[in-house]
């Protein structure tokens, strides 16, 4: 009785620091929406731009553009906009947010026919089963509560057959660009991007969360988990980011 009540306490404390987590991630980037674009600009050199294109080329819209796509953790709408500019494009890309402020700022970029911004969580995402043929998550998927619960949630809404693509910092292998860009992470980019947006900690949260995320191998394992199949990932810029891929059989 005494564990069960242990471990029942221990459940709780665990749903609240949740709940914390949840309600702070979601105010963060209310408040930093107007400056968000700017400041990914800046603290990125522009490199952030490329590392969506070749997201973008994974995900492979050309192969099918007539269809709906999951633009999941969606922003201000940046991949949004990038797929609807995609030559040939006749579909729909449905883009969640459960930061509301953060799709109001990029409403201009897109347009409803073709982008459609959902205020939603990743762990309930408002779609029938296998009603996407393809998603898409870009620097999104470490600020989830729950990583597992969201990656079972885009597998419940892709049809068979539909690729899963996650765009994501790592940590560079190689200890020199490991220990540059650390330096640049943890000190200088906090510094850059607070003053931009006005915000105390908003960036001091990226680096941190990006250290708590799962390294490319153990991120592949959990898409496994989850069910996704012939799951595999590149790295880009010196082991700065990676793009995972996997798809739903």
């Amino acid at each position: 009785m005494v564990r069960l009540e242990e471990e029942r306490a221990t459940a709780e404390s665990a749903a609240a620091g949740e709940a914390v987590k949840r309600q702070y991630v979601k105010q963060m980037f209310s408040d930093i929406a107007p400056r968000y674009d700017r400041v990914n600009r800046i603290i990125s050199f522009r490199i952030d731009l490329w590392w969506r294109k070749q997201a973008l080329a994974v995900l492979g819209v050309s192969r099918e553009p007539g269809v709906r796509y999951l633009d999941l953790c969606a922003g201000t709408l940046d991949l949004s906009s990038a797929i609807q500019k995609t030559r040939g494009f006749q579909g729909y890309v449905a883009a969640a947010d459960f930061a509301e402020p953060m799709l109001r700022a990029g409403e201009g970029k897109v347009s409803p026919k073709h982008v459609g911004p959902v205020n939603a969580d990743a762990l309930a995402l408002p779609f029938r089963e296998a009603s996407m043929f393809g998603a898409i998550v870009v620097f999104g998927i470490r600020n989830v509560i729950d990583l597992d619960g969201a990656l079972r949630e885009v597998y419940r809404v892709l049809r068979p057959g539909g690729r899963f693509v996650i765009l994501e910092f790592t940590t560079p292998r190689n200890w020199f660009v490991r220990t540059v860009y650390g330096f640049y992470f943890h000190h200088i980019l906090p510094t850059i991007g607070n003053a931009v947006t006005h915000h105390k900690t908003a960036y001091n949260y990226l680096p941190q969360s990006v250290t708590h995320f799962p390294n490319e191998p153990q991120l592949a394992a959990r898409m496994k988990a989850a069910g996704f199949q012939d799951v595999s990932w590149q790295t880009l810029t010196f082991g700065v980011v990676a793009i995972h891929v996997g798809e739903k059989q």
